[in-house]
C-alpha cells in the first residue's frame, strides 16, 4: 500500500510536550474517503493519551477526534462522498463489522474493540492510528459523517464528540417535552447537553459548583440553576427529576445526584473521574433508580446528531487556537480555564 508523508503535530513521550512530526498517511483504497483537516477540536482525552494518563499510549502519539474538513480524494467505490463536500470524522474510523453490536448499528460498542481515530492499532499501516492534529486523514466511507453546510465548521467540530457523548444518552433514555433533566457541570460535555436537552423539549436544571457560571448556563437553555454546594438548594430538587446526565471528570459525590432522581429515574454518567465514585446503596434501593453509563454514539447517531444540530442551528461555544499553542492550551484545559472547547486552526499548520 503507497502512503504519503503527512505533516502532524504530536508527542514522542508523556513527559514530553507536543511538536511537530511528519507521519504516514495511506492513499486512499476503493473504500475510502481522504479529507483535508481544516479544524479540529481539543478534547480532554487527548491530554489523557498524550501524556499516557490512562497507561495506554503507544508513542509516538497524534491526538485528535473532533475532525471536520473537505474531501480530496475518495476511493472507486466509494458512493457516500465526492470531491468537495464537507465531511466529518469522529472517535472511531472502524469496527469489526461482524460482532453482534456491530450488526446493531452500535459499532461504539463493538465486542472485539473498534478502531480509535488515534492510538488504535492500523490495521492497514500497521502501528498505531493517528488523529486529527494533521494535515489530512483518510477513513473508510462508513466511519466518516455529513456535516449540514448552514453549520460554522470550526464549532462543528466539537459535537464529534463533546456532542455525540452527550447527545447518545439524551437520546436513549428518551428526553423530550414533559421530562425534567438535571445537567451536572458546564464544561465542554455540559454545555453541550444543556443546548441538546433544551432542543428536545426538556426542562433543564442545570447544577454548578461555581456561582460565576449561573449567568451563562441561563444563556446556553437553562431553565434553572442550582448551586450543588448548597444544601437547601439541593434539598428542593429531592426526588423531583426524570433523567440526570453527569457530565463531571473530577471526584464528586454522586449520590447527592442520585438523590434527585424519581422513581425509576436515571443518572447518566459521561464524565470519567480519575478514581472510582462511591455509590451508597440506599441511593439506588428505594426509588428504584439507575446509575447507568454511556459512550460516544454510533455513526448512525452522530449523523443524525449532526442533522439535529443543522435543523436547531446547534453548534459548540469555541476559543479558536493555532496548533503552535497546543502546549499551553493542555495547560488551560487543566486549569477548567476553557469556554467550553479549544478548536484548532489547522491552517495554521501550514506555517
Amino acid at each position: 500500500m503507497s502512503t504519503v508523508n503527512t505533516k502532524a503535530f504530536g508527542t514522542t513521550a508523556a513527559d514530553k510536550p507536543l511538536d511537530q512530526l511528519t507521519i504516514e498517511r495511506r492513499t486512499p483504497t476503493p473504500h475510502d474517503v481522504e479529507i483535508e483537516i481544516l479544524y479540529c477540536g481539543v478534547c480532554h482525552s487527548d491530554l489523557h493519551t498524550a501524556r499516557n494518563e490512562w497507561h495506554g499510549s503507544v508513542y509516538p502519539v497524534v491526538p485528535g477526534h473532533e475532525i471536520v474538513g473537505r474531501v480530496t480524494r475518495v476511493g472507486d467505490h466509494v458512493s457516500k462522498f465526492k470531491v468537495g463536500d464537507l465531511a466529518a470524522v469522529g472517535c472511531m474510523v472502524d469496527s469489526c463489522r461482524e460482532c453482534e453490536y456491530c450488526q446493531q448499528g452500535l459499532e461504539q460498542y463493538c465486542e472485539p474493540g473498534n478502531t480509535l481515530t488515534y492510538n488504535s492499532p492500523d490495521k492497514h499501516l500497521g502501528g498505531q492510528t493517528y488523529g486529527g492534529y494533521s494535515e489530512r486523514v483518510v477513513v473508510d466511507e462508513n466511519y466518516v459523517l455529513h456535516v449540514p453546510a448552514n453549520l460554522d465548521l470550526a464549532a462543528t467540530a466539537p459535537l464529534l464528540c463533546a456532542g455525540i457523548t452527550t447527545w447518545s444518552p439524551l437520546r436513549h433514555w428518551q428526553v423530550g417535552p414533559g421530562k425534567k433533566v438535571g445537567i451536572v457541570g458546564i464544561g465542554g460535555l455540559g454545555h453541550m447537553g444543556i443546548k441538546f436537552a433544551k432542543a428536545m423539549g426538556a426542562h433543564v436544571v442545570v447544577f454548578t459548583t461555581s456561582p460565576s457560571k449561573f449567568e451563562d448556563a441561563k444563556r446556553l437553555g437553562a431553565d434553572e440553576v442550582v448551586l450543588s454546594t448548597d444544601r437547601a438548594q439541593m434539598k428542593q430538587y429531592r426526588k423531583k427529576l426524570d433523567f440526570v446526565l453527569d457530565c463531571v471528570s473530577a471526584e464528586h459525590d454522586i449520590n447527592a445526584y442520585l438523590a434527585l432522581l424519581r422513581v425509576d429515574g436515571t443518572l447518566a454518567l459521561v464524565g470519567a473521574p480519575e478514581h472510582p465514585l462511591p455509590v451508597a446503596a440506599f441511593a439506588l434501593i428505594p426509588g428504584r433508580v439507575n446509575f447507568a453509563g454511556s459512550t460516544i454514539g454510533s455513526i448512525k447517531e452522530t449523523q443524525e446528531m449532526l442533522d439535529f444540530c443543522g435543523e436547531h442551528n446547534i453548534t459548540s461555544d469555541i476559543e479558536m487556537i493555532n496548533i503552535q499553542q497546543i502546549n499551553e492550551a493542555y495547560d488551560r484545559l487543566l486549569k477548567g480555564d476553557v469556554h467550553y472547547r479549544f478548536v484548532i486552526d489547522m491552517a495554521s499548520l501550514k506555517n
